[in-house]
């Protein structure tokens, strides 16, 4: 449950990115992404990623976009889709919104347009299955943004009420536990999963997430548990499905082995099975 402090220091997504994969209707991503915006009075950029490109591998998309190789002929629709995304953000209570259109492939696109904004909504099937972590995943990872990743086929209201959070005392847990600070302190009801079973990683200090919490107003449910990362994802979604959870925090983990990004257990798993939307960080 959260403080009862009448009036606790909300921080706020500032900055919304939203990788959307259809406008009409619109996708998971930007409604997702409208209704953050028009909660937390942030600023919205809608992005449409073509099919095209969304197959394209980090190494076949290019560094960046503006020296990709395969570039998509401007749409002419173009500024009817802006003006119709302008529209469907401000009806919902979004005041500022705006429209592009990548020209490159996922992890070029979500890294260049990260560098200036706060969260990145996505849709974990906007990629076929066989490329999730060659492609949505390898760019979770590169962008180092914090990315909500929406569940296939989702249709459902964004409640933030029961959230499950992940922690193994890692940067990018920590890094994740930071960043879903707006969404934790509306939450009703908060479960922590401490599986850090570290006193302190190479002289740093041992990072408590429940008293972090605390500081925050946060009073979360603690949860100890002690797993290989392979067993790890399962106890995450266990307890989701436990208390029937709005969104599930965690970082993402993986590592670069010749030339192979190898991804961590519990990222693995929960890229491939959950049913709940998942924020995420490297």
């Amino acid at each position: 449950m959260t403080s009862t402090d009448p009036m606790p220091r909300v921080t706020r997504p500032g900055d919304i990115l939203a990788l959307v994969t259809d406008t009409d209707p619109w996708s998971p991503a930007a409604v997702a992404g409208v209704a953050i915006a028009a909660r937390w009075d942030g600023n919205l950029t809608g992005c449409y990623v073509d099919p095209a490109l969304r197959k394209l591998t980090a190494g076949e998309a290019g560094s960046e976009p503006t020296v990709l190789g395969l570039l998509l002929e401007p749409r002419a629709e173009l500024a009817d889709e802006h003006a119709a995304f302008g529209s469907f953000a401000r009806h919902a209570g979004v005041r500022n919104a705006d429209w592009i259109v990548a020209r490159s492939g996922i992890t070029p696109t979500l890294r260049w347009l990260g560098a200036r904004h706060d969260l990145a909504v996505i849709e974990r099937d906007m990629v076929q299955a066989s490329g999730l972590l060659d492609i949505l995943g390898e760019a979770i990872l590169d962008c180092r943004l914090p990315c909500l990743v929406l569940p296939p086929h989702w249709a459902g209201e964004l409640r933030f009420e029961r959230i499950v959070i992940g922690c193994n005392g890692s940067l990018e847990a920590i890094r994740a536990i930071h960043s879903a600070l707006p969404f934790l302190k509306v939450a009703k009801q908060v479960t922590l999963v401490d599986g850090d079973v570290r006193d302190g990683d190479q002289g740093h200090p041992r990072f408590d997430p429940f008293v972090y919490l605390l500081r925050h107003g946060i009073m979360a449910k603690p949860s100890y548990v002690r797993a290989s990362s392979a067993m790890a994802g399962e106890i995450l979604l266990k307890e989701v499905g436990n208390i029937d959870a709005d969104l599930l925090v965690m970082g993402a983990y993986g590592r670069s082995r010749m030339r192979e990004r190898v991804f961590g257990g519990a990222t693995r798993r929960v890229l491939e099975e959950a049913t709940l939307p998942v924020l995420m960080q490297h």
